[in-house]
C-alpha cells in the first residue's frame, strides 16, 4: 500500500497511479468501557475514552487456519506485551478539531506543494506543470469506478482530489458538518504524531495493536473470534463486488461513525474495518521470517528498516485493521494479523489512527 504525496503528484503528471486499497445501533462508546478498565492502575486512572489492555503473551501474526493470510504475516510467533491504555475508538473529527483549534495546526494535505521537492522523484528534465495542478489535496476513493479491466490497476478506483483534506474529505464543497463522531481521515503520519504530542499520547506498536485487537483472546483470527461468517455483523467492510458494486447491506456505504459495530471483548470499537490505523512500526515484508520462531519477543517495536519489493527505496510504516474498502475477494485485511504499508507523508479517505498511553506517560 503506497500513500506517498510525491507519488500522487507523479500520478497526476505521468498518468500512472501506484496505490492499493485494499439494523445496527450506534453505541455510546465512552460509556461502555468495561469496569476493569475504569479502575486505578498503579495509581494512574484510566483516561476518559481509553481502555486498559492488560499485559499478556499471545500469538502474533497469521494463524495456520487463516486462509486469507499473506506471506508477510508469517510465521506466527509469540510476543509478550506489557499493559497500556488505548483509545476506545479511532480519533474523531471532533477530537482532531479540538487539537487544531488549540494549536492552529495545518495538516500535510492542506499545505502548498513544493515543486522543488516533488521533482526529485521525477525523470530529469520534467517540465513544471501549471500551478492549477500543483495544489494541495489527497487521494479519495472513486465512487464511480466502472468497467474495471484489471485488479492490478489501482488507478481505476483511486483519484487525486485537489482540495481534499480532513475538513473537506471529498474535496471542495464537501464538509464534516454533522460528522463529529466519524474518524478523522486524510491524515499523514506527521499529523498524527503532532496530535499525539499535544495529547501526551503516541501511536501503538504493531504488537500493541494486535494485543488490543485480541483483547482477552490469545490466538484468534478476528477481533470477534474465528468465524469469518460473522464479518458483516462486526465490521464496516465492502459488501458486494469490489470495487464497482457496493450493496451496503449494513446501512453504511462507505465510512461509518465510530462505535457503529459491536466492541471487542475489552470494549474497543472498529479494530476491524472502517479506516486503517497507523502504528509506529516500519513495514518490512520479510521481517517475520528473520525472527527466531522459538523465542518469545518482549515488547517488540518491529523491523530495523522498511522494505517493500514494489517500492524498495521508500520508507513505509505498518497500518492495521483494514477499512470500509476491504473485501474477501481482494485484500481481506479485516483480520488481526493483516497489515499493509503506508508512506508517512500523505493520507487518504480510508486511513485514520488511534493513540495509546502507558502508565509512565500519564504519571508525568
Amino acid at each position: 500500500m503506497n500513500f506517498n504525496l510525491k507519488v500522487l503528484i507523479i500520478t497526476v503528471l505521468m498518468s500512472s497511479v501506484i496505490f492499493s486499497s485494499c439494523d445496527k445501533k450506534k453505541s455510546t462508546t465512552d460509556k461502555k468501557v468495561n469496569k476493569q478498565n475504569e479502575v486505578l492502575t498503579q495509581d494512574v486512572k484510566a483516561p476518559e475514552g481509553m481502555v486498559w489492555v492488560a499485559g499478556k503473551t499471545f500469538l502474533m501474526g497469521a494463524k495456520d487456519e487463516d486462509k486469507y493470510a499473506m506471506p508477510r504475516e508469517k510465521p506466527a510467533h509469540k510476543v509478550k506485551v506489557d499493559g497500556f491504555f488505548i483509545d476506545v475508538h479511532e480519533v474523531t473529527n471532533k477530537q482532531f478539531r479540538k487539537f487544531v483549534n488549540a494549536t492552529k495546526y495545518v495538516t500535510v494535505a492542506e499545505r502548498p506543494i513544493d515543486w522543488d521537492e516533488i521533482k526529485k522523484d521525477l525523470p530529469a528534465g520534467t517540465v513544471k506543470p501549471a500551478d492549477s495542478i500543483l495544489q494541495p489535496g489527497s487521494l479519495i476513493f472513486n465512487k464511480h469506478a466502472k468497467g474495471v479491466v484489471s485488479m492490478d490497476n489501482y488507478g481505476q478506483w483511486w483519484k487525486w482530489q485537489i482540495g481534499a483534506n480532513w475538513k473537506q474529505p471529498e474535496g471542495p464543497g464537501s464538509s464534516i458538518e454533522g460528522q463529529d463522531n466519524y474518524p478523522v481521515v486524510h491524515i499523514a503520519q506527521e499529523d498524527a504524531l503532532a496530535y499525539c504530542k499535544w495529547s501526551n499520547r503516541r501511536l501503538p506498536t504493531e504488537a500493541e495493536w494486535e494485543s488490543a485487537a485480541q483483547g482477552k483472546f490469545e490466538d484468534n483470527i478476528f477481533t470477534w473470534g474465528n468465524k469469518a461468517e460473522d464479518l458483516n455483523a462486526n465490521a464496516n467492510t465492502w459488501q458486494g463486488k469490489f470495487p464497482t458494486e457496493n450493496v451496503s447491506e449494513d446501512g453504511f456505504e462507505y465510512i461509518s461513525p465510530v462505535g457503529s459495530y459491536p466492541a471487542n471483548n475489552i470494549g474497543l470499537y472498529d479494530m476491524a474495518g472502517n479506516v486503517w490505523e497507523m502504528t509506529s512500526d516500519l513495514f518490512n515484508v520479510n521481517y517475520y521470517q528473520t525472527l527466531n520462531p522459538s523465542a518469545v519477543l518482549t515488547n517488540p517495536i518491529g523491523a530495523d528498516k522498511s522494505y517493500t519489493p514494489s517500492n524498495p527505496y521508500q520508507v513505509e510504516y505498518v497500518m492495521k485493521g483494514g477499512s470500509f474498502l476491504c473485501h474477501a475477494s481482494y485484500c481481506a485485511s479485516f483480520r488481526i494479523s493483516a497489515k499493509m504499508g503506508m508512506e508517512p507523508n500523505s493520507g487518504s479517505d480510508h486511513i485514520g489512527f488511534r493513540t495509546v498511553a502507558t502508565k509512565e506517560m500519564l504519571a508525568k
